[in-house]
């Protein structure tokens, strides 16, 4: 059976991508140029917001005491998990050295890049988790100074929350500024900040253009789409439970692509009954996101078997990717991707969005073919060092002036020459590109 599309997309998030770049380039050029006062300037005219930019302590002290106790202490929780996986992800990641040929050592050393700058959306919603997936994981990095910086409201400034999750997960400065401009500010070095190394954390269209023209003179994490979720589901599973994890993912937006791949007509059918209720019974924003998110983008494929759904999934390689069927062993083995998996109706993509420890930050728009999420390998740089007795370069120094030769790079060829000359002066050696 080829696939059959039971409901099929009108639009791609490709679909919607607006002329921005033009507009963020300008915002970026001003900034770069006018400085502190141009950002303050269009913080003026964006956020709307006039207090200060980099929070006091007094502040962030102020700040979180509006935190309600019970929040503090699911974000202590969501907290210490996302610090314990950064944490075992790290010890993955190790320095080490071989002895290439005799008397050459070579290696590899893991560094932290020095400066981090952690964008945290707060606008249509306030993402405590966002602060926490993208300082947690610079801090335990191990960043020298880690910017957390997050969109203020009018009158109010960065939402309490965000402040108290930033804060507790080790931000150095908290920065009160979005979009364009405070990307700006991060990368830049305005304010009194260190220019950052690496820029992460998801945000609007207007972020996501500015860390994509700026990337090459700073590091980014990925450049984000829309969110995107992907369901597989058999005959086994709960469409009441499907239905409800595909409208949880379709609330983000209404260009957040949701998708449902089965090989259950029956259960198909049920669930695409079940949502269009579900998106009703929301609050009105969330509503009006979930609903134009399943009228254009969602979409259920009817397939033949697992193998057909898995290599669909892939074929899709979504951000958030859930298996709701048998045998999970045998979907982990054949998945190969997606950004995040949820295995099982026992875990879902909210409690990674939210407290299970893995990172949130990860790739859309079919990135996941080629790269993985937000992790503390992400600030890391891994570098070569090399060192080597007299003799032990020798093989080295004869090879590389012959291929030298060969490329036609002289140069190349004599910084081996002079080496043989001076370690081994009673010694002739072939230093020719000929056979």
């Amino acid at each position: 059976m080829a696939r059959e599309y039971l409901k099929k997309a009108t639009l791609t998030a490709k679909s919607d991508a607006s002329e921005v770049h033009e507009t963020v380039k300008t915002i970026l050029a001003d900034i770069e140029t006018g400085g502190d006062a141009k950002a303050m300037e269009y913080a003026a005219r964006f956020d709307r917001y006039e207090g200060n930019v980099l929070m006091t302590p007094e502040e962030i002290e102020a700040a979180c005491a509006l935190v309600p106790e019970k929040l503090k202490a699911d974000i202590r929780f969501a907290h210490d998990n996302v610090k314990r996986f950064a944490e075992k992800q790290k010890s993955t990641m190790s320095d080490m050295e071989i002895e290439i040929v005799p008397g050459l050592i070579a290696g590899q050393k893991a560094i932290p890049v020095d400066a981090a700058g952690c964008y945290v959306p707060g606008g249509r919603y306030s993402h405590i988790a966002s602060a926490i997936m993208t300082v947690t994981t610079a801090k335990v990095a191990g960043c020298r100074h880690i910017t957390a910086c997050s969109p203020p409201r009018p009158g109010v400034g960065v939402a309490p929350a965000i402040v108290y999750a930033a804060h507790i997960s080790g931000a150095d400065r908290i920065m009160a500024m979005g979009g364009v401009q405070g990307v700006a500010a991060m990368t830049f070095g305005l304010f009194g900040l260190p220019p950052a190394n690496i820029l992460v954390g998801p945000g609007n269209q207007f972020v996501a253009e500015a860390k994509r023209i700026l990337f090459g003179r700073v590091g980014i994490d990925m450049i984000a789409g829309p969110t995107d979720s992907l369901i597989l589901a058999d005959a086994q599973a709960d469409p009441m439970v499907v239905a409800t994890d595909l409208v949880s993912q379709a609330e983000h937006g209404y260009n957040s692509p949701v998708w449902l791949v089965t090989d259950d007509r029956a259960l198909a059918e049920k669930v695409m009954e079940l949502v269009p209720g579900l998106i009703e019974d929301l609050p009105e924003v969330n509503r009006e996101n979930a609903f134009a998110a399943w009228r254009d983008y969602a979409e259920v494929i009817l397939c033949s078997d697992r193998a057909e759904m898995a290599a669909c999934s892939d074929g899709y390689a979504p951000e958030h990717l859930t298996v709701q069927a048998d045998d999970l062993d045998w979907w982990l083995t054949h998945l190969t991707c997606y950004g995040s998996l949820f295995l099982g109706e026992e875990t879902t993509v909210s409690y990674g969005d939210k407290a299970t420890g893995t990172n949130h930050v990860l790739p859309t728009s079919g990135a996941a073919s080629y790269t993985g999420g937000l992790s503390v390998h992400k600030y890391m740089k891994i570098v070569t060092w090399q060192r080597a007795t007299r003799e032990g370069s020798k093989p080295v120094a004869l090879a590389t002036a012959r291929i030298s030769r060969l490329e036609g790079m002289e140069g190349h060829a004599r910084a081996a020459d002079v080496r043989l000359a001076k370690y081994f002066p009673d010694e002739t050696f072939d230093l020719t590109a000929d056979g």
